[in-house]
């Protein structure tokens, strides 16, 4: 199954409040012919349109091929929060890795989040930044690791911008009974991931940036010359970076081993007023829960709820989008039970098996990063930043990121997606105990 097409129409965006909200930009047209380059980049989504920028910055002709429209897949689609750290926390890093590694993981983390900022900063995108998310915890058994691991944040780490937040405090700030407490971080934040990622095409055009798309790649060559080919072209390059992440589909198998695509559906309802709007969230900050299928939501400036949840475990979007995302939110927020949905839409992300995303050398000159398991707003930005620096010559931070690689799903392709299935049903089954 092609996930570029199964779920979408070729060449729209789906019908998220994100693309109600932002202007598109005019179509760039399909490859034609034969074009040649330095770098070859597959996918504009944030890793490739990042990655893209960056060297184009630095001199280098730089080709971008996107088989549907820049920011289509999971860049345009998803929540919209930056968050802190990696996917994994701190204390499960250094369990594994040892404290130095940790801790430089750490530093990769806070560099991505800068990423972002300077990416909007530099380029001029007006992507409705808010500083804040707030980490909510489900059940009181599990509160007390929260709070020990925002004291070893602020500790040992010198990240003074999260704080705990007791029973009170999380009612305070969210109006529901659901969470028992949970974390505030002021350095994390949110933005419209649709308005973050046109604004990257935009400055990466604005910098010289070949891109076409509407050009799927449907295989490439090794060699001095990676060569990559479309439906009616072809790409040859000194370089090639696959930035395709949870729609890569069998570009490359060595990826699709350790990286898999599953889907996640969001919701937005009517404007609900001001009054309404700010007793679910008391002030401008997102929201993720401690649920495996994590709950994640904010409201919007026109004062709607905007609501990430639901689990598939097909790769088809469920027929009815609003049905599969309203039962968490309505279990959340009892009192949005009667809430018009305006809009609803899913997208594709790409998880891997330790959540941490895999950066591979796949040649000495071909290059991927992808499998940000739900974490790549900041991430993805930062990867394209770290391939950009690994082609002219350093290689340091990917070698880093590349120290985390996941294992490969079991299985095979035949069955890595049923056995998902089964360990997903497993964690969201114990979610609900």
């Amino acid at each position: 199954m092609d996930l570029l097409y199964a779920n979408d129409k070729p060449g729209q965006y789906p019908p998220s409040y994100w693309a109600f909200v932002t202007p598109p930009l005019a179509p760039f047209p399909a490859l034609k012919g034969e074009a040649k380059a330095d770098i070859c980049v597959i996918g504009a989504g944030y890793t490739g349109l990042s990655c893209a920028l960056h060297l184009a910055g630095a001199g280098y002709k730089v080709v971008l091929l996107e088989a549907q429209r820049v920011g289509f897949g999971a860049s345009g689609r998803n929540g919209g929060q930056v968050g802190s750290g990696q996917r994994l926390p701190q204390d499960a890093l250094e369990k594994q890795l040892g404290e130095n590694k940790a801790r430089a993981l750490w530093g990769l983390a806070e560099a991505s989040k800068a990423c972002v900022k300077s990416l909007i900063k530099k380029h001029g995108i007006e992507c409705d930044w808010r500083d804040g998310i707030i980490h909510a915890e489900l059940k009181p058994k599990h509160l007390h690791h929260s709070f020990e691991y925002a004291e070893m944040l602020q500790i040992r780490y010198g990240y003074d911008a999260i704080s705990p937040l007791d029973g009170p405090a999380i009612r305070a700030h969210i109006g529901t009974e659901s969470y028992c407490g949970g974390m505030l971080d002021m350095g994390a934040g949110h933005l419209n991931p649709q308005k973050y990622v046109l604004g990257l095409a935009r400055a990466a055009q604005k910098g010289g940036v070949e891109i076409y798309e509407r050009s799927k790649a449907l295989g490439f060559s090794e060699g001095k010359r990676p060569r990559v080919r479309t439906e009616n072209g072809t790409v040859s390059a000194d370089f090639l970076v696959l930035a395709g992440n949870g729609y890569m589909g069998g570009l490359s198998k060595r990826v699709a081993r350790r990286v898999m695509p599953i889907n996640n559906f969001i919701i937005a309802t009517a404007p609900l007023g001001e009054a309404m709007a700010k007793s679910l969230i008391r002030d401008d900050v997102a929201v993720a829960d401690s649920k495996f299928v994590v709950n994640y939501f904010k409201r919007s400036s026109d004062h709607r709820m905007i609501f990430g949840g639901g689990e598939s475990y097909g790769y088809r979007f469920p027929a009815d989008i609003t049905i599969k995302a309203q039962k968490p939110m309505r279990s959340i927020f009892p009192q949005l039970a009667g809430a018009k949905i305006d809009f609803a839409w899913g997208g594709t992300l790409a998880i891997t098996m330790n959540r941490m995303p895999y950066f591979a050398r796949l040649a000495p000159n071909i290059l991927s990063a992808s499998g940000y398991s739900g974490h790549g707003v900041a991430l993805a930005s930062l990867a394209g930043e770290i391939i950009a620096e690994t082609i002219q010559g350093t290689a340091e931070r990917f070698e880093l990121m590349g120290a985390t690689t996941p294992r490969r799903f079991p299985g095979g392709p035949a069955l890595r997606s049923p056995l998902l299935a089964l360990a997903m049903g497993y964690y969201a089954l114990r979610d609900r105990v």
